[in-house]
């Protein structure tokens, strides 16, 4: 057996081991390495047979490790036990001391690994959990209304967490279900999916007997669906909650409909008569989101109604496909988190843009590019390091992309740019080079005038 592991510059460790042979490779002196084995944080532990990687390791993990080596490992002769060995005797003190304190200084994958704890506790907190946004009193918008709405036709209890009061859980739980939208709805820890998958479900019946698959208790039906009440805002005029008739509600869904993106607000897009109104129209143009508009303005039976439709007391408000998004402060989140896109895609109302075309917007989103590994303020290998304190050194603003946090970029990139290795520097849309590149030019006092042609 033959282990190979990564580890940071600052490392350094001689190791002896009864069962096999340790290879210590500094990843950053050793990129071409590191690339070929996938090594994305350190320590990095690949295990080899007959030449071949049969395992991996990430993290600094003791038992992990000694239950590796020991498996690998098997017993010396037939007559051995072949239980797992301890870290001690499959790889010896030192690699015990070693690795117990990189566990301890390893506060990434320790970070990580809580989260990951975190989540699954929260999936697992009750029979069936809705991550959504907002409460299922007042939902911030359609999609996960829609859910509640659903789930309290069903008769199903549930729980609910409100993903835009904790930003970790709202980023984390897309990468751990991989389901980059919300909201997200969970049986038994399991992911059901979003506000489609489960609009489907209601409709086929296929929801209900999901539920009692998994033994979930349905309430009796028959209450009342509460009626939604108008809550006015503090700058307008106090109303009455009034009823919708037939000809009323189907003339606000029609408006609703009217357009795949449809926007009420005051004033019109070209003269926008409100602030948030204003922000609103700014992102979908910003987006180029083709939308329409109504200006609730010109017509106070839509501007009431519409807010007894919707449960949702003041304006703007933003529909796609007839289902209610949100006001401005949704629409600004969404915006600037992505989610936005990722739900106009989904839709069908965007095209999904080609990895070619997004390599290309992030390449020239700043005039000196550098994908890196980690970002400026914590770099994740000394070369991107070296790098951005050349450009630092140099006075050069410039943008970055960790490549750490997105492989169909990290990968694409290597295709695109021809060149296999990171960090990458771009300027004016056109690879400079690498960090050696960019420490000769530093070296030399070309790059600041190099960077400013």
């Amino acid at each position: 057996m033959f282990i190979l592991y990564a580890l940071p510059m600052t490392h350094h460790i001689i190791i002896s081991i009864s069962v096999g042979n340790f290879c210590q490779v500094e990843a950053e002196e050793q990129p071409e390495i590191s690339e070929a084995y996938g090594v994305t944080a350190v320590p990095y532990f690949v295990f080899c047979k007959e030449g071949k990687p049969v395992d991996t390791l990430e993290g600094a993990n003791p038992a992990s490790l000694a239950n590796k080596v020991a498996k690998l490992a098997g017993p010396a002769n037939v007559a051995e036990s072949a239980a797992p060995a301890s870290l001690g005797v499959a790889a010896g003190p030192a690699v015990l001391e070693k690795v117990q304190e990189m566990a301890r200084q390893n506060g990434s994958s320790a970070s990580e690994s809580t989260l990951k704890k975190r989540l699954e506790q929260l999936v697992n907190s009750h029979p069936v959990i809705l991550f959504m946004k907002g409460n299922p009193e007042e939902p911030r918008c359609g999609f996960s209304r829609k859910v509640v709405d659903i789930l309290k036709q069903e008769g199903v209890e549930f729980g609910s967490f409100d993903i835009l009061t904790d930003n970790e859980v709202r980023e984390g739980l897309k990468k751990f279900s991989n389901w980059p939208t919300f909201p997200q709805l969970y049986c038994k820890g399991e992911l059901l999916g979003g506000c489609d998958i489960v609009i489907a479900m209601h409709e086929s019946g296929e929801l209900k007997d999901v539920m009692k698959e998994h033994n979930i208790p349905l309430r009796q039906q028959g209450s009342k669906i509460e009626e939604p009440v108008i809550s006015e805002s503090a700058n307008e005029q106090s109303t009455e909650a009034i009823g919708l008739t037939k000809a009323q509600k189907a003339r606000l869904e029609s408006l609703t409909n009217s357009n795949s993106v449809m926007i009420f607000i005051k004033g019109s897009p070209e003269e926008p008569k409100c602030g948030f109104s204003g922000k609103v129209v700014h992102i979908l143009k910003q987006e180029k989101i083709p939308f329409s508009s109504f200006d609730i303005l010109t017509d106070d039976e839509v501007r009431q109604g519409l807010k007894v439709l919707s449960n949702w007391p003041s304006y703007p408000q933003v529909y796609i496909k007839g289902e209610l998004v949100g006001g401005s402060d949704v629409v600004m989140e969404m915006h600037k988190s992505g989610e936005l896109k990722k739900v106009l895609t989904e839709k069908g109302i965007i095209q999904q843009e080609s990895l070619e075309d997004r390599l290309k917007a992030l390449i020239s989103s700043s005039p000196v590019m550098l994908f890196m590994k980690g970002n400026p303020d914590n770099p994740r290998c000394g070369f991107s390091s070296k790098v951005v304190n050349a450009l630092r050194g140099a006075g050069i603003s410039f943008g970055s992309f960790d490549i750490l946090s997105d492989e169909e970029v990290r990968q694409g990139l290597k295709t695109y740019s021809n060149w296999p290795t990171f960090p990458q520097l771009y300027y004016k849309s056109e690879l400079m080079g690498g960090c050696d590149i960019v420490l000769e030019l530093e070296k030399s006092g070309e790059l600041k005038a190099t960077l400013s042609e």
